[in-house]
């Protein structure tokens, strides 16, 4: 999987895209994608865009405080077909003081269909305890044009 910065992303924003080719286990018998596996390559995305936040895999799981979803809204536009390829942009889009929303896009490739918009607010989480922590301090100045 090939993973790209947006061009056109200012850079006090951080953005994310990444590709994903449709496979037949992301479809249905008709050729057409679960809305699961759109939810699965958003899950991707986010990831990726973690880890431009400051939290990668290995220091999350060093850490143990991880960015946990607690709400996801999502609109299914058009469907993808087995074999499209698509571009899922993802970009912070807001920040509180203890959680935060990612926006995120599902494009085809082929003609920049816009397919699915969805938006997850997502929380700090400490564990084992499970206690929610505040975003980091410097976040309130990085991003002072999402609050």
């Amino acid at each position: 999987m090939k993973q790209v910065s947006m061009p056109e992303a200012a850079p006090e924003t951080p953005r994310i895209e990444t590709r994903e080719e449709v496979m037949f286990f992301d479809t249905d018998c008709g050729g057409v994608v679960h809305n699961i596996a759109y939810l699965r390559m958003i899950e991707t995305a986010r990831t990726r865009l973690a880890a431009q936040l400051g939290m990668a895999l290995r220091e999350m799981a060093e850490t143990q405080l991880f960015p946990v979803v607690v709400r996801t809204e999502i609109d299914y536009r058009k469907p993808a077909k087995l074999g499209d390829e698509l571009c899922i942009r993802g970009r912070l889009e807001k920040v509180e003081r203890v959680r935060f929303w990612c926006a995120f896009e599902v494009v085809r490739a082929a003609d920049e269909q816009l397919l699915i918009t969805c938006r997850q607010s997502l929380a700090l989480v400490q564990m084992p305890q499970g206690r929610p922590m505040r975003l980091p301090e410097d976040w309130s100045q990085k991003y002072a044009h999402l609050i």
